[in-house]
């Protein structure tokens, strides 16, 4: 797999050479290693073991339904105590750009989840924004908000 520019993390593969797993600890389940998903389990390991989000208050590929169409949230993360989304999650694949498209995406699955935080990464940069809800426009934030300020 491609190195990333997050921290390593003690994981778990399971499967064959031809198609490899890798546990997710917020699933708690071996899911197929692809790029994305090794890019997912890094970044859930470095919000846990270096910025302090409670794995219990995260989950892995959040259904949602938007009319007919079902979408699906990479990660969301939630209040503690009302249990309210409070940020989305999108990961994109190492050699995949982050533009205004995948900005558009996540921003989608925010009309239903009405969080304040998006999160755009993959693997080697990372982009947050909070939503002004003034404006009602994305702002750019230069780091990942402590759990605490979600």
């Amino acid at each position: 797999m491609t190195p990333l520019n997050l921290p390593p993390f003690q994981y778990k593969l399971s499967g064959t050479k031809e198609h490899p797993m890798i546990f997710d600890i917020l699933r708690y389940k071996y899911v197929a290693l692809t790029p994305e998903e090794w890019v997912r389990q890094h970044f859930t390991h470095y919000l846990i073991e270096h910025i302090g989000y409670p794995r219990s208050m995260m989950a892995n590929e959040v259904s949602m339904k938007i009319g007919d169409k079902k979408l699906r949230a990479d990660s969301v993360v939630y209040r503690k105590g009302t249990l309210a989304p409070a940020m989305i999650i999108e990961y994109k694949a190492p050699s995949v750009q982050l533009t205004r498209e995948v900005l558009t995406q996540i921003a989608v699955y925010n009309t239903l989840l009405k969080v304040d935080y998006l999160t755009i990464t993959n693997g080697i940069t990372f982009c947050v924004f909070k939503l002004d809800k003034e404006s009602k426009k994305y702002q750019y934030q230069p780091d990942i908000p402590k759990y605490n300020e979600l």
